[in-house]
């Protein structure tokens, strides 16, 4: 039997006006004139970026029954995401490798990218998010094991400071069998592209 569950939308949300009037105080602090005809517009626009890139979608988590008993790795390569850096309020995006090997239900595959959204639009380090996907999808479904890798630049590492431009970090976590099983952690690695 089909189950979905209502993944609905973290609360509270972004107040627009009030971070409208932060970056215009924001323009007027780094020099600018936030009534300039190319900036009178930019504070609204900002704000409405920010909101976006710190909500996530509501999504039903949708489960079936694992009727043909499968117990191998279903694995989500190469699923893209961006989050922001809670350290500088920047940009780091990549590609997240999501896998778990089911128990008694199995994933509607898209929600593997919606999970990783959930927890990938907000303020953010890459070792937490890492982790919350890891342990949020082993607390819902109860698999047998759950891996996550996580390769991503950081523009806080790229356009500022070392300026290590096109420099990938790579987290993981792995639960379950993925992580205490050595064959199984060497073809969840294998099949990510990363060696175990």
């Amino acid at each position: 039997m089909l189950t979905a569950v209502r993944i609905p939308r973290p609360e509270p949300g972004v107040d627009l006006a009030g971070a409208e009037v932060a970056v215009r105080d924001l323009l007027v602090a780094l020099g600018h004139d936030p009534d300039s005809e190319h900036l009178s517009d930019t504070p609204r626009r900002v704000a409405r970026a920010y909101a976006e890139l710190l909500t996530p979608r509501s999504f039903d988590l949708t489960t079936f029954p694992n009727d043909e008993a499968y117990d191998e790795l279903v694995l989500a390569r190469d699923i893209p995401f961006q989050s922001l850096c809670e350290h500088h309020l920047l940009p780091f995006h990549g590609v997240a490798h999501v896998g778990y090997i089911p128990a008694g239900r199995i994933l509607g595959l898209s929600k593997l990218a919606r999970v990783v959204e959930l927890f990938a639009r907000g303020l953010q380090v890459q070792e937490r998010l890492t982790s919350q996907i890891a342990g949020w999808l082993q607390e819902r479904l109860d698999p047998k094991g759950v891996g996550v890798v996580l390769e991503a630049e950081h523009l806080c590492m790229s356009l500022r400071g070392v300026r290590a431009t096109g420099s990938r970090t790579v987290t993981s976590a792995l639960r379950g069998l993925v992580r205490d099983d050595p064959r199984t952690r060497t073809e969840f690695f294998g099949l990510t592209g990363r060696v175990g």
